[in-house]
């Protein structure tokens, strides 16, 4: 059944609060390479991430979130820890999880997940899904 309106035609727009803004926008800009498009203080630091928008707004605080607030789907996840992993990025254990010596979680499905925290201690993901794959 077609819907006259619906959301899946367009692009999302990524949010994530900071309070370093110094830090946040040399971690993302810098470490993790996103385009910075502009800065809008006091409101966000605006960047591209691969053609979908990411706001990271100013707030005076944030409270701590429950599991990942973002994360990236990469072809290649162990080169790509490695490679974040030059770039100073640490990954996070968790309990109960058996992640294998990069820090790499498998799912059941197969999937593949390592975690890591922004500066302002925002949980982050990256991600290969071989079921997605051709």
């Amino acid at each position: 059944m077609s819907q006259p309106f619906g959301l899946g035609k367009y692009n999302i727009i990524g949010f994530v609060s900071i309070v370093d803004v110094s830090r946040a926008r040399a971690f993302y800009r810098d470490t993790l390479g996103l385009r910075l498009v502009m800065e809008e203080p006091p409101f966000a630091l605006v960047f591209d991430a691969n053609g979908i928008m990411l706001r990271l707004g100013m707030a005076n605080e944030i409270a701590p979130a429950h599991g990942t607030v973002l994360g990236w789907q990469v072809p290649e996840i162990s080169a790509t820890v490695k490679d974040l992993g030059q770039a100073g990025v640490k990954f996070e254990r968790y309990g109960g999880m058996d992640q294998d010596e990069l820090g790499i979680w498998t799912s059941p499905t197969g999937a593949k997940v390592a975690w890591f925290k922004d500066p302002d201690g925002n949980t982050l993901s990256i991600s290969e899904h071989p079921e997605l794959k051709g």
